[in-house]
């Protein structure tokens, strides 16, 4: 029978993929509308993942302190805290993103012939991390391969920013601006691969 504590972790997981995925899609919008009110909300609310994180860290530790979790028990807590650990990172980068957008205070700090690469960059990380979202709430029916056709995407439209950031010259500030976006977003991807890999180790393990 499975543990009901590991229950209500698995729940908690899928409530900090949430929270991720809802950030950055908030982090871009304050990013390329300008919104500094929605920015500093983005960057106030990575506090509640993080407290999240550190509340599922204590119940798994507590358990393994105190419940000798034996197998499959054993595995899924191990690999939650593996979990939150990308998942924290996500909510950091999202966070980043705000910050970016509050350097330009009223102004856009990508400049509108970029935007377009951008939103590219923001949808694909939705969709993983939605994608990612499903592995974690249905183990099993996704997997760590699904997602590489996405994160090669990412790496590309990474590419891509880089190239015609370069060809548009808008300055030393906005370069280095936008091409830290970039490289979040494309972090962002990379943690999201690196949870579904998890739920890939557990897959196999269980099957």
């Amino acid at each position: 029978m499975r543990d009901p504590m590991c229950d209500t972790v698995h729940q908690e997981l899928i409530g900090m993929l949430q929270l991720v995925e809802a950030a950055m899609g908030r982090a871009t919008t304050a990013l390329l509308a300008p919104d500094p009110e929605l920015a500093e909300q983005v960057i106030t609310d990575d506090a509640v993942v993080d407290a999240l994180r550190q509340e599922i860290d204590e119940r798994v530790l507590a358990a393994l302190a105190t419940q000798h979790p034996v197998a499959a028990d054993l595995r899924n807590l191990v690999a939650t805290l593996r979990m939150c650990v990308e998942l924290e990172r996500m909510g950091d980068l999202a966070r980043h993103v705000a910050e970016t957008a509050l350097r330009g205070g009223d102004l856009p700090v990508v400049p509108p012939g970029l935007q377009g690469i951008v939103r590219q960059m923001s949808a694909v990380a939705q969709h993983l991390v939605s994608e990612v979202r499903d592995c974690v709430g249905y183990p099993g029916g996704h997997s760590e391969r699904l997602l590489d056709h996405d994160d090669d995407e990412m790496d590309h439209l990474r590419l891509e920013l880089d190239t015609a950031l370069l060809r548009a010259n808008p300055g030393t500030r906005s370069i280095m601006d936008v091409s830290l976006v970039g490289r979040y977003y494309e972090r962002y991807a990379d943690h999201a691969v690196a949870v579904a890999r998890q739920v890939d180790f557990l897959a196999g393990v269980t099957r």
